[in-house]
């Protein structure tokens, strides 16, 4: 009796193996389904489009520079200043280039009066020419009859040869003459009638002229474009050099986006194609955009030192080419403010427009 208590209670204290569960024949289906949707899913979205987390916006810097050395007297804008084109930035010491000015002038008119002088002395000289010419034609006149009365012993023979020294002194007077014509029409240029604008020597202070009066005008630097001053420490009383870098200016026209695509996700973008931008300074605004240029080479080309790939050990690394998007209404009022710098994300179509093919355009813009 005791033995049968012992099995029913062993047989209580044992719990029931639980029951098997099946999986749903539905699950086993829908989830390889599932992943094999996700990866073509995927698929298609890569051969659709090519992204890059590897761009910055970009706009023009202009390193403003004077095109003559001064003082500094006067500084127009500060820091981050929004200016327009044409607007004063700072202001050279003009008085230097003043004197420079009224210095060329003097020079000027001392041309103009040399020229007149030159043309008094042409004049001159073409009639002590004639003046010269008649003196030696009586002397000859009169070395002829000298020679013939000494003929007929009627005069002495110093008289003769005083007539002869007439003659010689008579030549060298006239070739003293035409020399100094020839000289006058030479600071003419050949020509006394040569129009005064048309002489070297007035050319030459003209420019000079004309030098000055632009290096007075370049004693006002002002904005070429656009843009916003960036930091500079320009201060009055600053001695500043010609070429000699200012201030930096920014250019808030145009403005396009730089991004750095692998050489494997150039295969088929091609200029023209549509892209969006995002900054990441303004999360969930996206900007139309389109490829306007493609770089000749990569980044690592344009560095200062270049890889060289043949010495040493070597290690395939992909390059990254420079590809320029243009930003479509980039400039409407209502757009947020992008500074050169910010980090964007890009997103390219790689779709045609026109949903031809462009294998020769892509071939040709690259």
């Amino acid at each position: 009796m005791t033995t049968k208590i012992n099995a029913a209670a062993e047989q209580a204290a044992t719990p029931a193996s639980p029951k098997r569960r099946r999986v749903p024949v539905w699950l086993w289906i829908a989830a390889p389904a599932a992943v094999i949707g996700f990866f073509a899913w995927e698929w298609v979205v890569s051969n659709r489009q090519v992204g890059t987390d590897n761009a910055y916006i970009k706009a023009e810097r202009i390193l403003i520079a004077p095109q003559v050395g001064g003082r500094v007297v006067e500084v127009a804008v500060s820091q981050n200043q929004v200016v327009k084109k044409g607007d004063l930035l700072f202001r050279i010491d003009p008085e230097p280039l003043q004197i420079a000015l009224a210095q060329n002038e003097a020079t000027l008119a001392y041309v103009a009066n040399t020229t007149s002088a030159s043309r008094a002395k042409v004049t001159g000289a073409g009639t002590s020419v004639a003046a010269k010419r008649e003196t030696l034609a009586w002397a000859q006149r009169d070395l002829a009859r000298m020679q013939q009365l000494a003929s007929q012993q009627l005069v002495s023979r110093k008289m003769l040869d005083d007539a002869r020294h007439a003659v010689a002194e008579a030549k060298t007077d006239l070739a003293d003459a035409i020399a100094s014509e020839s000289e006058a029409n030479a600071a003419l240029s050949g020509d006394s009638h040569t129009p005064l604008q048309d002489l070297p020597g007035y050319r030459g202070a003209m420019a000079m002229l004309a030098k000055a009066k632009l290096d007075l005008a370049h004693a006002e630097v002002r904005a070429p474009v656009d843009g916003i001053v960036g930091l500079h420490d320009l201060q009055v009383g600053e001695y500043i050099n010609v070429g000699q870098t200012a201030m930096p200016l920014v250019a808030t026209n145009p403005i396009w986006v730089e991004a750095n695509f692998k050489e494997t996700e150039l295969t088929r973008m091609h200029v023209g194609q549509q892209a969006t931008v995002e900054v990441d300074t303004y999360p969930g605004v996206k900007w139309k955009a389109h490829v306007a240029s493609i770089a000749p080479a990569s980044g690592a080309e344009f560095s200062v030192l270049p890889p060289q790939n043949a010495t040493g050990n070597w290690v395939k690394i992909v390059q990254r080419i420079p590809v320029r998007l243009e930003i479509d209404g980039a400039d409407r009022r209502d757009a947020p403010q992008l500074r050169a710098g910010m980090s964007a994300d890009v997103e390219v179509d790689l779709r045609d427009p026109d949903g031809g093919g462009h294998a020769g355009k892509a071939t040709a813009a690259r």
